[in-house]
Order: structure tokens, then sequence, then C-alpha cells
């Protein structure tokens, strides 16, 4: 019996979508599927329901390049409401302790570097963390125990804005991969000697895709009536920016793409690439479009992943 295939039109590429508050990220993207018929969908990293923002959604052959863009750097922009501690670590959950101290915009700012590079940090108990097989949020909605242990997480870069409000202050984050900002307001305010949570929270940029490419659910059902879907479709090598890319021959793409190496020594000697290594991963590319994400290995270029576009 021949493999089924997956029903829906055959598009390729990078949709920005700007998520709205009040609707989780698997929500967006199955939005997007019905309305664009598009075979094949996924997003590059997950929004929480309250947050807004930047949700980059890959169609068709863009979903193989997935894990690229969530391991990209994003930049956060939240607020911290001072004050109360909730179950969630933001808006939506019950408060769980109060405190009357506020900090000083001098002691914010003091405090950040505590925060900053490599740190150690735990998830919210409320997250997709999984503990012994079991979501961690599905463990505490049943309000069973939760203890998760602290992951090292990498902040580059954190920004107090200023008080929006007495109880209030807001920061701008960037972040890579893995990172939790209710986890990281909530650890801000501990060392400032109180607690907080987040009350707001907006994804402006995931690794390439910022804010000028996105566009509302709104703006989405105007696509192929007033405003064709080409005009807002990223290419599926955008998500791969921070990769080398190697220019194959025609026979050489062919290879890749039926699973066989190729010789690294004829497409080096044709690249203006000094500093591509053993063990690396490259984006293959030919007559302008990428063909496969392939590892240096052995004196070859060994295909990881096949697009066929």
């Amino acid at each position: 019996m021949g493999r089924r295939r997956s029903s829906g039109k055959p598009i390729h590429g990078w949709l920005i979508i700007d998520k709205p508050a009040g609707i989780t990220s698997s929500t967006v993207v199955g939005i997007v599927r019905r309305r664009t018929g598009a075979a094949k969908a996924g997003h590059g990293g997950t929004l929480d329901p309250l947050a807004t923002g930047i949700l980059p959604v890959a169609l068709g052959e863009a979903t193989k390049t997935v894990s690229y863009a969530v391991d990209g750097s994003k930049i956060y922009q939240f607020t911290i409401c001072w004050g109360e501690a909730r179950s969630t670590d933001d808006s939506e959950g019950e408060v769980t302790a109060r405190s009357d101290v506020r900090p000083t915009e001098d002691r914010i700012r003091a405090v950040l570097d505590t925060f900053t590079g490599d740190i150690e940090q735990v998830p919210p108990i409320y997250s997709a963390v999984k503990v012994e097989g079991k979501r961690a949020y599905a463990l505490a909605r049943a309000d069973k125990p939760v203890k998760l242990d602290p992951r090292r997480v990498h902040i580059e870069r954190i920004d107090y804005l200023g008080p929006s409000g007495p109880d209030h202050g807001d920061f701008e984050v960037v972040s890579g991969k893995g990172a939790y900002m209710r986890s990281l307001a909530r650890d801000i305010a501990t060392e400032l000697g109180t607690v907080g949570h987040i009350a707001a929270l907006r994804r402006t940029a995931v690794g390439p895709f910022t804010e000028e490419a996105a566009i509302s659910l709104d703006k989405l059902n105007d696509l192929g009536h007033s405003a064709p879907l080409a005009d807002h479709l990223l290419p599926v090598e955008t998500a791969l920016a921070d990769i080398p890319a190697l220019a194959l021959t025609v026979a050489e793409a062919r290879h890749l793409q039926h699973g066989q190496a190729v010789a690294i020594l004829p497409v080096a000697s044709r690249s203006p690439l000094k500093n591509v290594n053993q063990g690396d991963v490259v984006c293959a590319m030919a007559e302008g479009k990428p063909v496969a994400l392939a590892r240096i290995k052995g004196g070859e270029i060994r295909p990881l992943r096949v697009l066929n576009l």
C-alpha cells in the first residue's frame, strides 16, 4: 500500500502571525492551516495564551526548519506587577502571596546583572515541562505536587524601561532558547525582596522574524481575497539565516535529495565561505533554492533533512 498523502495545498514558507491574547499557539496554527488550506503547518516557539506577539508559523517544507527558529534568540517586552505572587506566575493564576514592598528604580537596575548571561532558572509549575512523562501543568491543575529542577538558560540582555504605574515595571529582554519570562519576572521580584508576576507579555522577535513581517489573524482573513498569500509568505530559508549556505550544482543537489553524500572539496573550492568545519550544519542551495539541510562530516556533505521545493 502506498504512503498516504497529506490533504491540502503544497504551500511552503513562513507566515508570521501577531498572536492576540487569549488563545494558544496551537489554536493559531490550526486557524492558519484552515484559512490557507496548507497541507502541513507548525509553529516556531510557543507563546503563552496570555502573551501577544510574534508567532512564526511554518507551512509545508518550512516545518523541517522549525527547530532552527526555536533555537534562535527572542525579544520580549513584559510588565511585572509588584506585590502579588500568582500560581501561574502571570495574571491568570490565583494569588498565592502578597507583599507591601515596592522596589525603587535604582534597586531594580542594580539586580539585573544577576539575571544576565547563563543562569539557572526553575520553570513555572504551569508549563509544558515533563515530569515523569506528564506535563507539569496537567499535574498542577490536578492539585498534585510539582517539583521542577532548575535549567540553564541564557539571557543576553535585560533593560528596565521604567514604571507603568505605582505597582508595575516594564522590561525588555533578549533571551536564548528555553527561557521562561514568567520565571524571570518571579525571580527578579524575589531578588528585590518582594513578590510579583507578569501582568502583560509581548514577543517582538524570534530569530530573523520581527514585527515588520507580521500580520494579524484578522488580516489573515483577507489573504486570497483582497491580498494574495504570497505577499506575506517568507521563504523557507528565512529560518536558516544563521546557517552557512553552500551552492551546489544541479547534479550535486540531486545526489543530496536522494540521500547520497557529496564530496566537500569541489563545493568548497567554489564557495567564498572559509569557515565551514567538520560537524557544521549547512544549508545546501541549488538554483537559488534550498535543497537540504546537511552536515559536514568525513570530507562529505551528508543530508540531514531534504527540502522538496
